[in-house]
């Protein structure tokens, strides 16, 4: 079964100012005349973790890593509650990701990402499709309203000891409404001990829904520091409050946009969080995209995942080393 490739360190590595105040980190590794490939990380807000690296070929791929808005090494922080995420928005993401390809002198990249960076991966696509050689995709989700409705309440029907004790940890006034947007507002209160109990139940649910799986283990979102949860549960609330301002169905009717690149869609039929059946519209909607169901796998992978994101990898880097056109 394929491993990933040994670690490799940067060759290069910045803060790119993108306007507003904001600095995205960002940095490149591998062969810095390869194949460029962009690993789109998830959350939104989770930072790109640095291990991802070793899903690519050093020798083949220049391998290209940035942590969205307010997370990871990027800045301001959106643990320290005065920044604001007004300007923090899928619009301004996609903006960030192609102003770093202009930074980078990169003129098409393999766009690599699961769950959240999926997400951000099909809108930048569908904007820039020109820019866009191929895509892989592991846990397809497309941030529609149902999607973070079951998430954060029809998945409860499996749990549902876990799916109250995150309901009331939301005052019993703003249990009726969008929990989603009731722990927007308790994670932006003035009082920090409000924040931090907001936060520690979130990712407990989050957690709950993980462990629920094959392959699942407990702590799986929890297992960051104080910092890092603050500012993943900061902007995962922001984003999924607003419906990651996408329209109701917008990526699954724009795919039409994404004709010609060629992809490979990768979910677990185990994924309790983000069942199959976006992967499977998508890919209806997409006959470019082929997609490969793995039935041992949750939203978090598996052995078999991870070999079958390698092999689809590493066919589209085969095409490169060979001269065909990318």
């Amino acid at each position: 079964m394929a491993q990933p490739f040994p670690p490799v360190e940067p060759y290069a590595h910045g803060l790119l100012g993108v306007g507003d105040g904001n600095r995205i980190y960002w940095e490149t590794s591998g062969n810095p005349q390869g194949k460029a490939a962009l690993w789109v990380h998830g959350g939104p807000g989770s930072g790109g973790r640095r291990g991802a690296r070793g899903m690519f070929d050093p020798e083949v791929f220049r391998i290209v890593l940035f942590d969205q808005r307010g997370c990871g090494e990027s800045l301001p922080h959106a643990s320290d509650p005065s920044v604001s995420l007004e300007h923090n928005t899928t619009d301004h993401l996609i903006a960030d990701m192609e102003r770093l390809r202009e930074h980078l002198g990169i003129d098409r990249w393999l766009l690599y990402g699961g769950s959240w960076g999926s997400t951000l991966i099909l809108a930048y696509a569908e904007r820039y499709p020109e820019r866009v050689s191929e895509v892989v995709i592991s846990g397809v989700t497309m941030t529609r309203p149902d999607e973070i409705d079951w998430l954060y309440r029809g998945v409860g029907r499996l749990l549902p000891g876990a799916w109250e004790t995150f309901r009331d940890a939301v005052p019993e006034a703003e249990r009726g409404g969008g929990l989603v947007a009731a722990y927007d507002r308790l994670v932006n209160s003035p009082d920090e001990a409000v924040r931090v109990e907001a936060t520690r139940a979130w990712c407990a649910w989050e957690d709950a829904v993980i462990a629920h799986e094959t392959l699942g283990h407990p702590g799986y979102y929890s297992d960051k520091t104080d910092d890092a949860l603050m500012a993943f549960v900061r902007i995962c609330a922001h984003y999924f409050s607003h419906d990651a301002w996408l329209e109701d169905g917008q990526l699954l009717r724009d795919a039409h946009r994404l004709a010609g690149i060629p992809a490979v869609l990768i979910h677990g039929r185990l994924d309790l969080g983000s069942p199959l059946q976006s992967a499977w519209e998508l890919s209806k909607a997409w006959p470019d995209a082929e997609l490969k169901v793995i039935d041992d796998s949750g939203h978090t992978g598996s052995p078999t995942m991870r070999a079958t994101v390698l092999e689809a990898i590493a066919r589209f880097g085969r095409s490169h080393r060979v001269g065909l056109p990318d």
